[in-house]
């Protein structure tokens, strides 16, 4: 399918997510991504073994490489260095998450690539960034992005033990920003006629998500202090669980606007004129008592009971708390776009959309995630490799997946 990206060629070497994550956007965006694998694959094909035992889909490996073409080389041969840097001759981006110090010894280094092909943009995603003792640390975005960058520590609730990530936040944020860096050398190179590296890393990501943390603290010496609901000191930006077990989050956050309207949807007009409830100061100075007398009256009513109250003011900012299940059953959630079909074999199926639309759609990905290896022969004869060369690939290792092993 078309997208603001056609034609653009995209080499992918990358493992896990956020390096695929990147070239799956890319791929959603129109772009040609091939991607390159060792023999015994990416290891993010193992997700489907991970996550769900002997299941007939791998959907984290679907959503990050659907749209993509795999080939297989062997980099540690002199052949399949070749094919690489012939895809390379006429790519447009080289797209990394692997490691420098093993680059490097690739020759795939970006001053390297950057003076053999000066037109490419070479991306590359890191975890602690390329220069600095730690550069060279491996890292999955739990260390870098979650962990060392204070996310964790900042949504720790006092007294209570640090929470868990979800697997591929950081490299999802990751991937979105690499898309975008690229976008952008892109326009570049239209501007200049010329390439250049860039880079962003999972560090960098973590400190950017809890931005306003970071430059509190750099700016005004202040560290913000976690959140209790309990004691939150306005009242009405503040969760609140009602009788059917769910939960809604009042968004408040514009205190003088947003309270009225909360005092009529629950029925306590006369809080307007309560001198312990009326102002901010109020509120703030007996928010405890104020988040308890809330908690009695949100457990008086279902959620969706709730809701029509609110729907009575527009001015009241809210959002239910959703499961990733009432995520997929809101009809929000469908009518934003977050849902595209990706045609494959059986007719199509359902996947999360990349959060970008181009002309009001969301780009439709050309097909579903490739098998291991599946278009080496295709790529092959597209450079140029008459099919006796292409046998002698296949038949060396140097490019395919082994007759002896099986499909990751």
């Amino acid at each position: 399918m078309s997208g603001p990206l056609d034609g653009v060629k995209v080499v992918e070497l990358g493992v896990w997510v956020a390096g695929p994550g990147a070239g799956g956007i890319l791929a959603d965006w129109g772009a040609d991504v091939t991607k390159v694998e060792p023999p015994d694959g990416d290891p993010s094909r193992l997700w489907q073994l991970l996550l769900g035992g002997d299941l007939d889909v791998n959907p984290p490996f679907e959503l990050d490489n659907r749209g993509k073409r795999s080939i297989v080389l062997d980099l540690s041969t002199d052949d399949g260095r070749r094919v690489l840097h012939d895809l390379l001759a006429g790519a447009d981006v080289f797209l990394t998450n692997i490691r420098a110090g093993a680059l490097d010894r690739l020759g795939l280094g970006p001053d390297t690539l950057h003076e053999q092909y000066p037109k490419l943009i070479y991306a590359l995603i890191s975890g602690f960034g390329t220069t600095g003792d730690d550069a060279e640390k491996g890292a999955f975005d739990i260390a870098a992005f979650w962990a060392r960058a204070g996310i964790a520590e900042a949504l720790r609730p006092p007294d209570s033990p640090l929470p868990f990530q979800r697997a591929g936040m950081g490299d999802h944020s990751a991937a979105m920003t690499a898309a975008g860096m690229v976008s952008a050398a892109l326009y570049g190179r239209h501007t200049t006629g010329e390439g250049q590296v860039v880079s962003t890393s999972l560090l960098r990501q973590g400190a950017y998500t809890i931005g306003f943390d970071v430059n509190i603290a750099m700016m005004w010496g202040r560290t913000l202090a976690g959140g209790d609901r309990t004691t939150m000191r306005n009242p009405t930006a503040n969760n609140y669980t009602c009788a059917d077990g769910r939960a809604i989050w009042i968004v408040g956050i514009d205190p003088e606007r947003h309270f009225p309207p909360l005092a009529r949807a629950i029925g306590r007009p006369e809080w307007l004129d309560d001198e312990h409830y009326s102002t901010a100061m109020g509120r703030a100075t007996n928010a405890v008592e104020l988040i308890a007398e809330l908690d009695a009256i949100f457990a008086t009513r279902s959620r969706d009971e709730w809701a029509e109250a609110f729907a009575e003011e527009p001015e009241l900012f809210w959002a239910p708390v959703n499961t990733i299940d009432d995520l997929l059953a809101d009809p929000q959630f469908h009518a934003a776009g977050a849902v595209v079909e990706v045609p494959d074999d059986a007719g199509g199926s359902a996947m999360l959309a990349t959060p970008a639309d181009f002309g009001g759609e969301a780009p439709r990905p050309r097909g579903p995630a490739p098998g291991l290896g599946q278009h080496t022969e295709e790529v092959l004869a597209e450079l140029g490799y008459e099919s006796g060369e292409v046998e002698r690939l296949l038949t060396s290792g140097a490019a395919g997946v082994p007759a002896t092993g099986e499909e990751a």
